[in-house]
């Protein structure tokens, strides 16, 4: 996180030629130690993509060194000669022209400087990039860089300047790599033709290609010119329909600005928003923060209060700033439902100036009340995103909390208590066992076991084993937006210019698009739960997840090794309510708000509940006298809370903690339900 616009620049004295590290293919060979740094003059980006976002005309240092024995290399700018300078550092490996990002650092140590570790491995030539992101280099002033390799793998011990053995985790989830050519960078996996196929989007510039799924898993490639975009996506990126009108637009969120990308009334071409607000763009998500049935953009600002702009359903957008998320150091956003109450609150993961991660409770009228203290989440640890999920399945969201950065903590993981707090569970639970750090964190079912897993904490798997603990997996690559590419119900990736297709089998799954009717279009908000033998697991629809990049709208479900689904139960944003029985298995549904058996329509008999919400009485309307009647009601999870006879117009539900339930009424041998909000 930076203080100014103005930070201090980068400059480096000359080591050898002046300018000899002036490409990939002719940096400046290192030594283990420190080394002094060379002005940098370079324009060459590293290809296929920087490690960290550009604004564009950034300069770069070329530096290389060749591993001489497999361990945790770091890179650090730490040293007292650099005090007062920022620094950026990207390490990368491969080829030029088709590098691959291994490492990378930007603030840590509590100032401005960065240290940058990473696994390498013996005989592997590394580049070691330093940009002028915060600016050209314009003085002579010198900087120093320190390389240190750890001990080498399987010997034991520390020592040797830090690093130690590196860890060495085993393969648990296998993947097939696809090389995609492409004309420009994504992070984005999303429906883009309204078929609820996972596309894949790239953007260049004033381009978008999409590369469209096909119902044989193969793509069909179209390119799309914008024309005038004032605000790339070099910080992140999310999707969403903001007008209703069937097809997704984008936002994309820059070191400037943000960009929204609106698409036509048939999909066939797209538009340009910005209203030139400076916003430095951290994450962006899509959600519809005033419930008027229309996604709304809210983006992250990590140098002043954060910005949402409000969509009026045809084009137009209103401009808000503040009241989610002050102060600066704004860096990962999440809307999850942590209280159950059919409603979306926000979470955001801080660093910098203003470390203090903040959790607003949203009561639904779009009014919002920041409630981490109350609730103990309010972490200090510098991060840039949280995993949240229901990873215990017992019907609310926990929260895995990744470090950036480990000089004031570490990673947390915090279980929900289901009364509005939150218990710290990190120790024993396996995350506090990963030693590395990294800005991209987000939670899925990788294996389909029935059981919420985490990828992040720097390119690693944390596999649930289903007791709040985790077991660490490798992954073959860094990081990328997750979907299902190829529809056999598994979430794939897209990485480092490849789809990676997750080749597990032997598990079942379901997969769930929402059609909003009365709810924004995708049903961006709506709570998903899905009983089976197993139990019942819960998602919420979200737009955006990790910092970056742009996950698949679609709601995936691993079943283990359930043969059947019992019922599937949707809270829409808008209250209503439907509800699946029997459902098959091993499918991909489409769900369209209010066409199903809703809680709120079964039966014909005219009687309603109130007040919804209700506080510790609940009241009921009805045109006819029933007399004594049996009445039960179930949470979200189908339990059993209360049951007995309803003998008065009133219920006392004092015992019954917040959250939504289902009260159904015995009339003439029919249960007939009705849902409300404690």
């Amino acid at each position: 996180m930076k203080p100014t616009l103005l930070p201090i620049l980068l400059a480096f004295v000359a080591f050898g030629s002046l300018h000899a590290q002036d490409s990939c293919e002719s940096p400046i060979v290192v030594i283990e130690g420190i080394n002094d740094g060379s002005v940098m003059a370079a324009s060459e980006i590293p290809l296929p993509s920087h490690c960290m976002g550009l604004n564009g005309g950034e300069l770069f240092g070329w530096y290389s060194y060749t591993a001489t024995y497999d361990t945790t290399m770091t890179v650090t700018t730490h040293l007292d000669a650099n005090v007062g300078l920022d620094t950026r550092i990207s390490i990368f490996s491969g080829t030029c022209g088709s590098l691959v990002c291994q490492g990378f650092a930007d603030d840590d140590g509590g100032n401005f400087l960065s240290a940058a570790s990473f696994a390498a491995v013996a005989g592997t030539t590394y580049y070691i990039v330093f940009d002028s992101f915060w600016g050209a280099p314009n003085t002579t002033s010198p900087i120093e860089f320190e390389i240190h390799q750890g001990l080498p793998v399987n010997t034991g011990g520390g020592g040797g300047g830090g690093g130690g053995e590196p860890p060495v985790y085993p393969t648990l989830i296998t993947f097939d790599a696809a090389p995609v050519i492409s004309s420009g960078y994504s992070e984005c996996i999303v429906d883009m033709n309204n078929d609820h196929l996972d596309d894949i989007v790239f953007v260049n510039g004033n381009n978008i290609e999409v590369k469209y799924q096909n119902a044989d898993a193969t793509f069909t490639t179209q390119s799309f010119n914008v024309g005038n975009v004032t605000n790339g996506p070099s910080w992140s990126i999310a999707a969403g329909d903001l007008d209703n009108n069937g097809y997704n637009d984008l936002l994309y969120g820059g070191g400037g600005g943000a960009s929204i990308i609106m698409a036509n009334d048939d999909g066939s071409g797209y538009t340009h928003f910005s209203d030139n607000q400076y916003i430095f763009s951290q994450r962006t998500n899509m959600i519809d923060i005033n419930n008027d049935g229309i996604l709304d953009a809210y983006v992250c600002h990590d140098v002043d209060a954060n910005v949402y702009y409000l969509s009026d359903g045809n084009g137009g957008f209103t401009y808000n700033q503040g009241g989610l998320g002050e102060n600066g150091g704004n860096y990962g956003s999440v809307w999850i439902d942590y209280d159950n109450d059919c409603d979306m609150d926000l979470f955001i993961a801080k660093c910098g100036s203003d470390n203090i991660d903040q959790l607003h409770r949203n009561d639904g009228n779009g009014n919002f009340t920041s409630v981490a203290p109350a609730a103990g989440i309010n972490d200090g640890t510098e991060s840039w995103s949280s995993a949240w999920a229901d990873y215990d399945n017992d019907g609310d969201m926990d929260a895995f909390i990744g470090a950036s950065s480990t000089w004031n903590g570490s990673h947390k993981f915090y279980r929900n208590d289901g009364d509005g707090t939150f218990t710290n569970i990190t120790e024993g639970s396996g995350f506090d066992t990963i030693p590395g750090t990294g800005i991209e964190n987000m939670p899925g079912d990788f294996n389909n076991d029935g059981f919420v897993d985490v990828l992040g904490m720097g390119g690693n798997f944390m596999l649930n084993n289903g007791d709040m603990t985790f077991t660490p997996a490798d992954c073959p690559f860094y990081f990328g937006p997750a979907g299902d590419l190829n529809h056999d119900g598994y979430l794939d990736f897209f990485s480092e210019n490849s789809i990676y297709y997750n080749t597990m089998e032997g598990n079942n799954w379901l997969i769930v698009s929402t059609v909003g009717t009365e709810s924004n279009k995708n049903g961006i908000g709506a709570r998903i739960m899905v009983n089976s033998a197993l139990g019942s697991q819960i998602r919420d629809v979200r737009s955006a997840e990790a910092f970056s990049p742009m996950q698949t709208i679609n709601a995936h479900f691993g079943l283990g090794q359930d043969t059947q689904i019992e019922s599937i139960h949707i809270c829409w944003p808008s209250g209503i309510e439907d509800v699946i029985n029997n459902p098959s298995i091993n499918s991909h549904l489409t769900i369209v708000e209010g066409s199903t058996i809703s809680v709120d329509e079964v039966g014909t008999t005219n009687w309603t509940v109130y007040p919804n919400p209700a506080n510790d009485v609940l009241n009921i309307n009805t045109e006819q006298l029933f007399g004594n009647l049996n009445y039960r009601i179930t949470d979200q999870t189908g339990r059993l809370v209360l049951s007995g006879l309803w003998k008065q117009n009133s219920l006392d539900i004092q015992s019954l903690s917040a959250g939504v339930y289902v009260i159904a009424l015995q009339i003439d041998g029919e249960w007939i339900p009705k849902t409300f909000i404690k």
